[in-house]
């Protein structure tokens, strides 16, 4: 009871987070998060969580870090498409299996990046074709910038324009360091 006037300001505070950083703290649930309408960077990486659907309040996300948790399906279209600013998405070493369920993706309407390496569906034939393909803003796919080799099906062009060409390479998803601000 002496507790409570302190809960409520947290919980009113939480409205006005723009970013939040918990990663590696062994976090089970993201619900905690639901009140964090003006969130604009998420990085929930390196813990348990198995589900997302907290984060349908957060509907001004820009950058959502969830790679290194327990993760195995995602939410449905309905979720992906209200996240309309949402850009960058980290999925990695997760346990995704199914491509069907990656494909709710295609609902997010900006999403540029996404990364879903070192999941199990990223062993699966025609991963990345049917990815870039359902998911038409992607211009970045598991640290490689999208080829219009992968797109357009049965072209090949030269070496260097192939899927996945080292020069194609493009870390967006680098450390943070000390001191940078949520905007960087």
């Amino acid at each position: 009871e002496e507790w409570s006037h302190y809960n409520e300001n947290i919980r009113e505070d939480q409205k006005d987070f723009v970013f939040v950083k918990f990663n590696g703290l062994h976090l089970k649930s993201m619900e905690n998060l639901q009140s964090c309408i003006s969130l604009r960077v998420c990085v929930v990486s390196n813990n348990f969580i198995t589900d997302i659907h907290p984060l349908q309040s957060c509907i001004k996300l820009i950058k959502l870090d969830l790679h290194g948790n327990q993760i195995k399906s995602l939410p449905d279209n309905k979720f992906w498409s209200g996240l309309k600013n949402l850009k960058l998405l980290y999925l990695h070493d997760n346990g995704f299996a199914k491509l069907k369920n990656i494909c709710v993706l295609s609902a997010c309407p900006n999403l540029i990046a996404l990364t879903m390496f070192d999941c199990p569906v990223s062993l699966k034939k025609g991963y990345r074709h049917v990815l870039v393909n359902s998911i038409w803003p992607l211009k970045a796919l598991d640290h490689h910038v999208i080829s219009d080799e992968e797109i357009i099906q049965n072209w090949h062009l030269p070496e260097r324009f192939k899927a996945c060409n080292h020069r194609l390479f493009f870390n967006f998803c680098p450390t943070l360091r000390k001191g940078t601000t949520y905007e960087e």
